[in-house]
């Protein structure tokens, strides 16, 4: 069984044969096809025959369809600088449709869109939105970016804009029975995007817990729906539940030897009968979010127990005076 030559050996016989040749004066296909087949494969081998076919357009070689990546992108050039947000969105308009044609003619659908923006000073504006729901709906996406739009300013004069979409396959999900699901993903985002506009980024989002003893500190993320994970449910020890007020509550507490005695605000107030703390806490001592408090819980002579705490006045910038007072809750 005659084995195959690798391709670095049949390569280095080629260039052989090729040597042989110049050496008899071949230097042409046509001096190449003029040589006897049988006297060629006799001196030079099966090699040098396959050579001569192909001189001779005997041998067939399969053609290999190569299919170009599919590039989802429009752009256009304005001939005149544009300062209005009109023209933009007529040219992103009639992208979003030649887009859309060409994602359903192969049964695609839009999972995020970029944006892209050249002004006259050769700068260039680029924003990416991720679609919740992928889709090639025309009127949807031209929505999204509508109302980025609304609130875009520049101060240069626009001269081109480009929209690339990120294609993929429509997604099926089904959810588990006591699952809930967004009704319409692609508006809720929508809506989220209006807020963000009117409100500013900082504003909008998902609250989350930092990782500090400070009470109710927190920080906003960026909304997102996952259903990816089912959500952990850890077993709280079962006692008494603290309702805290929004905001905390200023009162007046009269101190006898360092200790509450007397507690007095808008909404609650009486004698002290029992006390826990104080409770001291701090934290963030080597930035502008320095701060410092005490703890208390009272028990009031009319049995309301509350949750009440004091701040030093040195932390609480623009307040001059004491200590300052605060009721965070009553306990039910």
């Amino acid at each position: 069984m005659e084995r195959s030559a690798s391709p670095k050996d049949r390569q280095a016989e080629i260039r052989q044969i090729l040597s042989i040749l110049h050496k008899w004066g071949i230097h042409t296909l046509g001096q190449l096809a003029a040589l006897d087949k049988e006297q060629l494969g006799a001196r030079l081998g099966s090699e040098a025959v396959r050579l001569w076919e192909c001189a001779n357009g005997k041998t067939t070689r399969l053609l290999k369809l190569v299919q170009p990546p599919e590039s989802f992108a429009e752009s256009f050039e304005f001939e005149n600088e544009i300062e209005t947000a009109e023209p933009l969105l007529f040219m992103l308009r009639r992208f979003l449709q030649q887009l859309s044609l060409r994602l359903n003619a192969i049964y695609l659908v839009a999972k995020e869109l970029t944006l892209r923006i050249t002004f006259t000073n050769k700068q260039h504006y680029e924003r990416c939105f991720k679609i919740p729901q992928p889709t090639s709906d025309v009127d949807l996406l031209f929505r999204m970016l509508h109302t980025h739009l609304e609130n875009f300013k520049s101060e240069y004069p626009i001269t081109a804009v480009s929209l690339e979409a990120e294609p993929t396959k429509a997604s099926q999900q089904q959810f588990g029975l006591f699952e809930t699901s967004l009704r319409d993903p692609n508006q809720l985002y929508e809506t989220l995007a209006r807020l963000v506009a009117l409100l500013g980024s900082d504003r909008v989002g998902t609250p989350v817990l930092e990782e500090t003893h400070r009470p109710d500190a927190f920080h906003l993320e960026p909304f997102s729906w996952d259903l990816t994970s089912p959500p952990v449910v850890t077993k709280l020890p079962l006692g008494a539940a603290l309702r805290r007020f929004r905001p905390n509550v200023s009162a007046s507490v009269l101190l006898a030897d360092e200790q509450p005695v007397h507690l007095r605000s808008a909404q609650i107030r009486g004698a002290v009968c029992g006390q826990s703390g104080p409770y001291r806490a701090s934290g963030n001592w080597w930035d502008e979010k320095i701060w410092s408090r005490s703890e208390w819980d009272l028990q009031l002579e009319n049995d309301i127990l509350v949750r009440c705490h004091k701040s030093p006045p040195s932390l609480r910038s623009g307040v001059a005076g004491g200590e300052k007072w605060e009721i965070d809750g009553v306990y039910d």
